[in-house]
């Protein structure tokens, strides 16, 4: 898995100044293009078009220490930006400084391509792993609803996604609500624009909404279960390798394509992310 993504970066690395898509970047990977954008998101915590904005941004910030700089236009228009103060607003969040300050400071160290974070990745993953089985034949599940908190998360703003559940917790049971377990939906992964997260609880088809909370309903849908046995550690960064061991190898070798509906998280009633031995699992939709 590694190994073929760490072509992926180099095949990215060396086509920062071509016209770059998700579909382009995915055949070279194997992959379909909603499969790479799940693995990709899951290894890199970004989508592989913000890495892409990234990379180009260091290669502009690489560029603006020649002599003589080109001009700031020019590097906005390589960049794929469409204004200079576009250009600028971005290279400040990623470098911290402007392009005109970076210019004049030569001591800011640049990032590197991603290879030191690829062997951390393998890190986690290999430690995750031995905890992760999937769950023998697919579970055919009917369409319900779930209630909840929700939002739109990038690779910025998904540290937020644990005060949903914060929030969430305080409210339950919920009204109407169905059995005890709690889901973490993923819906409308885009390659741009990142993923909506919802933290809630199944309700009856004929429950009213909850005051404050959202509804959506899940299609029915044929899922692959894999279950992760936690070990009371940081539960982040063990979700975080078990979706990049499910979407880079799990499903693969076992002949599954993912249908690209919702996936789910799903905690039992009692799930206590400081106590080892308990076990959340991954539900991923796939073509029966």
């Amino acid at each position: 898995m590694f190994e073929r993504h760490q072509h992926v970066l180099t095949f990215i690395e060396e086509r920062l100044t071509e016209p770059l898509t998700v579909s382009r970047i995915a055949a070279e990977s194997g992959l379909s293009p909603f499969h790479f954008s799940r693995l990709f998101t899951a290894v890199h915590g970004r989508s592989v078009m913000a890495y892409v904005r990234w990379r180009r941004l260091v290669q502009a910030a690489r560029r603006l220490r020649q002599r003589p700089a080109p001009a700031l236009a020019e590097l906005a228009f390589d960049c794929g930006f469409e204004s200079q103060q576009a250009f600028t607003r971005a290279f400040k969040r990623v470098l911290g400084v402007t392009p005109g300050r970076f210019r004049r400071i030569a001591v800011i160290p640049l990032p590197s391509s991603g290879e030191t974070l690829m062997s951390h990745a393998a890190v986690l993953v290999a430690e995750t792993s031995a905890r992760l089985r999937q769950l023998e034949g697919l579970r055919r599940r009917p369409a319900f609803r779930v209630a909840g908190l929700a939002g739109r998360f990038d690779a910025d703003t998904r540290p937020a996604i644990p005060g949903l559940w914060d929030q969430l917790v305080t409210r339950l049971p919920l009204p109407g609500q169905v059995g005890w377990e709690t889901y973490g939906v993923c819906f409308g992964l885009d390659a741009d624009k990142g993923f909506e997260y919802m933290a809630g609880a199944e309700i009856g088809p004929d429950a009213p909404a909850p005051e404050g909370l959202q509804v959506r309903e899940v299609p029915a849908q044929t899922y692959a279960v894999f279950r992760l046995t936690i070990t009371g550690a940081d539960l982040h960064p063990q979700m975080a390798a078990a979706n990049m061991q499910i979407w880079g190898e799990r499903l693969k070798a076992a002949g599954l394509e993912p249908s690209g509906g919702p996936d789910l998280e799903v905690y039992p009633g009692d799930f206590d992310q400081r106590r080892a031995g308990d076990a959340v699992e991954f539900w991923i939709p796939v073509r029966a």
